[in-house]
């Protein structure tokens, strides 16, 4: 196998990008802060000063927020392949950005590869107090924050907000890593200290967990319950928060009590989608179901979940409404029925005889009086 590039008879324009930032840097920014460093440098490498080029360009191109940029290069500046140049000094955020030759930075190194450590990594970034009121004004991270606080059951201090900033950008984490990484620290290991999740983040980005697929392979081979939660709150489409600790137990009793499979239970998580409001509750009680019906595979759901055939219902309906019919009415039905149509007459003219025989005897009464 091997790799060629096509030529063309018209020049479009091209922008060389130096293979020490391809194999060095790139790998440990996400795409958005790459995307910044790409188009200001492909901008750097145009030199047209007909064109009018600053952060909110940049954002409006990529379609980011302006934060996102300035964020991007406070990151690359890090690193040390960029300088920041100071236009105005009265705004810390008015300044010209100058790319550093990244072969001459190689050849100051005494040609060795530029340190990748992680204590090389740490030690570039410090949070101010600027950094995090600004920090706070992006959605994401403040998301962050309060569901850190949630899982702490107490608020960060600022301090400590600072240090998971300088997590998220000296690591390159997600912040749903971030999340993540308190709850196993608080749920599974009962530890509330901030420096126990530090060393939580740091393993992790030892061993290449920088996102939440990677984090499920991870839990999958090391932490079977864990991994559990993951999968089915992602199954339920709730996946962007982590399970309560009812729902916790719940699902453990799906896999401890009942002894199903994940087969089965993503099976029963599919009945998510007849309802609007998917909820561990909600398929609890479809799997409680299939635990009474002795349900134990995906081929015993097929056979013994069956509800009853609606024409049965129906004959049951029918007979109640004809048995509750019957009152006070039908018994007179039944007397009557003893007599025939003559006897009935007669009957009725000696009961009209007595009522005239009374009347008159007490007309003729008051008569008198």
């Amino acid at each position: 196998m091997n790799f060629t590039i096509e030529t063309t008879d018209i020049d479009l324009g091209d922008t060389p990008i130096e293979n020490i930032f391809i194999n060095d840097f790139m790998p440990m920014a996400n795409g958005t802060y790459v995307k910044v460093y790409l188009l200001g440098y492909k901008y750097a490498h145009d030199k047209d000063e007909n064109i009018e080029v600053n952060n909110e360009t940049i954002a409006k191109h990529l379609n980011i927020p302006l934060i996102d940029v300035l964020s991007a290069w406070d990151f690359w500046e890090g690193k040390g392949i960029i300088e920041k140049m100071p236009v105005n000094s009265e705004d810390k955020y008015d300044y010209k950005v100058k790319f550093l030759n990244l072969k001459q930075l190689y050849i100051k190194n005494n040609y060795k590869p530029i340190d990748m450590s992680e204590e090389a990594i740490t030690k570039n970034y410090t949070c101010s107090v600027e950094d995090l009121v600004g920090a706070n004004q992006i959605p994401r991270i403040n998301e962050m924050f309060n569901s850190i606080d949630y899982i702490m059951r107490r608020q960060l201090v600022p301090n400590e907000k600072r240090k998971v900033l300088e997590w998220v950008h000296n690591y390159n984490m997600n912040p749903d890593i971030i999340e993540k990484a308190f709850f196993h620290a608080v749920e599974k290991k009962g530890k509330r200290n901030i420096n126990y999740v530090a060393g939580i983040v740091r393993n992790w980005y030892d061993q290449g967990i920088t996102n939440v697929e990677a984090l499920q392979e991870h839990l999958k081979a090391t932490d079977e319950k864990h991994y559990r939660y993951e999968r089915i709150m992602k199954a339920l489409g709730i996946g962007g928060r982590l399970p309560t600790e009812g729902e916790m137990k719940v699902i453990d009793k799906w896999f401890e009590e009942y002894k199903f499979t994940m087969e089965i239970v993503l099976k029963g998580c599919e009945n998510s989608k007849k309802t609007s409001n998917p909820s561990v509750n909600y398929i609890d009680g479809v799997l409680s179901s299939w635990y009474e019906k002795g349900i134990k595979s995906l081929e015993d759901i097929e056979e013994k979940d069956i509800r009853p055939p609606k024409k049965e219902q129906g004959y049951k309906r029918t007979e109640r409404r004809t048995r509750t019919s019957k009152n006070k009415f039908h018994n007179f039905e039944q007397r009557t029925s003893n007599y025939s149509a003559e006897q009935l007459e007669d009957i009725a003219r000696r009961k009209r005889e007595e009522y005239y025989s009374k009347y008159s005897k007490i007309k003729g009464e008051l008569n008198d009086v």
